[in-house]
């Protein structure tokens, strides 16, 4: 049998494991290799290369074979899957029956968090260093010996009587609502689990690592995404840890922390309640931000957050609040505040980087937001982006002491953009779509998935692009995230959540018939196939019930305001 690898022809006898290549050729990467992918197929290491036979049926005419490291993103995900059964492990191993509820919360930083309640109404706090470092050395112990995560299909009655046996209800509860008859569970020695997504190939690969406790849980902090041989910084981000606690805390006050419940609220008839109370609850978040900034007396507001979070629609809603408390609002683009096209940076490739600080007029930006504060006249630029250079064109402002400037870039959490201005005078709000809901007790749900089906149904409707050009260009639009927006989050004065308990299933329906057309050749079809499978959990929710005013709107259509 043949294969193509790296555009070279790779002859392998039946039977070959992709583990098997994978350890030949480790020594052309430089992270570890975790994952397959056969033409543009994620597989795991274990499992057995399709014979000339099987790849024929499959259309498959000598494809490709590629690897997936933990540097890349699925490979990093893969990792943390791997991590977080070993811990479950390791933890039930250590306290037993003693555990009434051990729950994966979300990842903050490099670490994941989880949540831990026992039988006799206690949390972390009863644990000891000792056994904390018992836990850990049970891991080093499942490392040494190197034990394979197995994979099993079996009947889903089966997997819900696992579910059951090993007291996961919310698994239970999501397992209801599958559809299929087989379903594929993981075994790790004498320890069963089901994930959303792939597996390493055995716990050695799953090196690097380490736990510490907080007052109400467990983090489990893994390697750098960037650097992953080395281990990430124990630092948590204490207002983005805050906002995902109190996200957290609400969907349970409104009975719907896992899509599971959401799920069945759906079935209830209760889809309308629903939206409604999460609109309600964002729209008393967005009042309590403007009487911050009334009470505080803060002239400029200036809103950062990743592509997707919903800020022009969360800057009129603000807008309409501080209008409602005696405020009014004059919105302020930085784009308009670009410099002329000849004077903008260059990035490694020779392009144009429009992302960097320096592309901005920041000297001007600053003396016209001074000069705005003082009372005085200001005609701010309209930038041309046909001709590349910024135009005056009589739009003259000038502010008294009811009106605030509400400024929206990338870079208005970092202070080098507004330099000359007073902290006094500025209120920094960071607005990111921080995900409410978990698939189950060990499966969450990242932020950036949220996002990115956003992106995808908002590009789709508003410029045309298909789901697979959302998919090949996100990966760039993450990486200015990173560099530009996520580095000063903890600066701002307060975070906003945009997301909404209910909105991935009115999302759904916009974003599957997208995702499924994306062709099994493409390079994105593997990541439409895992976004496909995600959507799989939620029932779908009609979007006549979502306010003209919500920020889901701005993705949907719809929208009372200008958002395309």
């Amino acid at each position: 049998m043949i294969l193509t690898y790296k555009n070279e022809p790779l002859e392998i006898p039946n039977g070959t494991r992709y583990l098997d290549i994978a350890l030949k050729v480790q020594s052309e990467y430089d992270a570890p290799i975790i994952l397959a992918k056969l033409g543009q197929t994620l597989v795991e290491l274990n499992k057995v290369i399709p014979d000339e036979a099987a790849l024929q049926r499959s259309g498959w005419q000598r494809p490709d074979l590629s690897f997936i490291t933990t540097r890349d993103r699925d490979g990093h995900k893969t990792y943390e899957r791997g991590a977080t059964m070993m811990f479950l492990r390791a933890m039930t191993h250590v306290f037993g029956k003693s555990i009434k509820l051990l729950k994966l919360e979300y990842a903050v930083g490099e670490s994941l968090y989880f949540s831990i309640k026992f039988k006799d109404g206690t949390s972390s706090e009863s644990i000891t260093d000792e056994k904390l470092a018992e836990v850990k050395e049970t891991m080093q112990r499942y490392v040494q010996e190197d034990e394979k995560f197995i994979k099993t299909k079996i009947p889903t009655t089966e997997a819900l009587e696992i579910f059951r046996r090993f007291g996961m209800k919310d698994k239970e509860r999501l397992f209801n609502y599958r559809r299929t008859s087989l379903t594929n569970i993981y075994r790790l020695g004498n320890y069963y689990d089901y994930y959303y997504g792939f597996m390493p190939p055995s716990t050695g690969y799953v090196n690097i690592f380490d736990i510490f406790k907080t007052d109400d849980g467990i983090f489990l902090t893994l390697p750098y995404h960037n650097r992953p041989t080395e281990q990430g910084l124990k630092d948590i981000p204490a207002k983005l840890f805050a906002t995902m606690h109190q996200t957290t805390v609400y969907g349970e006050d409104i009975g719907v922390p896992t899509v599971a419940a959401l799920n069945d609220a759906i079935t209830r008839g209760e889809g309308r309640n629903i939206i409604l109370a999460s609109e309600a609850h964002q729209e008393h978040m967005i009042g309590q931000i403007v009487k911050n900034i009334r009470d505080e007396n803060r002239r400029i507001v200036m809103i950062a957050g990743p592509s997707s979070s919903g800020k022009t629609s969360f800057s009129h809603r603000l807008a309409i609040q501080l209008k409602n408390m005696g405020l009014t609002a004059h919105p302020i683009a930085c784009d308009n505040y670009y410099v002329e096209r000849s004077r903008n940076p260059k990035d490694e490739n020779g392009e144009y980087d429009f992302e960097c600080l320096e592309a901005l007029d920041i000297e001007l930006f600053n003396k016209q937001m001074t000069s705005l504060l003082k009372g005085e006249t200001v005609e701010l630029p309209t930038f041309n982006f046909k001709k590349g250079m910024p135009e005056y064109n009589g739009n003259y402002l000038k502010i008294d002491k009811n009106e605030v400037l509400v400024i929206e870039g990338i870079h208005c959490l970092n202070d080098k953009l507004s330099y000359a201005i007073s902290k006094d005078d500025k209120y920094k709000i960071y607005i990111s779509a921080v995900t409410s809901l978990n698939i189950d007790e060990h499966n969450r749900i990242p932020t950036t998935d949220n996002r990115e089906i956003r992106r995808m149904v908002r590009d789709a409707r508003t410029r045309g692009f298909s789901a697979k050009d959302t998919i090949s260009r996100w990966q760039s639009v993450r990486h200015g995230e990173k560099k530009h927006i996520f580095p000063y989050q903890e600066d701002a004065d307060i975070m906003f959540n945009s997301a909404s308990i209910y909105e991935l299933a009115v999302l759904k329906t916009f974003a599957e018939p997208l995702l499924f057309a994306i062709p099994p050749d493409a390079p994105e079809y593997s990541e439409a196939r895992r976004l496909l499978k995600f959507l799989e959990y939620f029932l779908g929710l009609s979007c006549e019930d979502v306010p003209n005013n919500s920020l889901i709107r701005e993705f949907i259509g719809g929208s009372v305001f200008p958002v395309g």
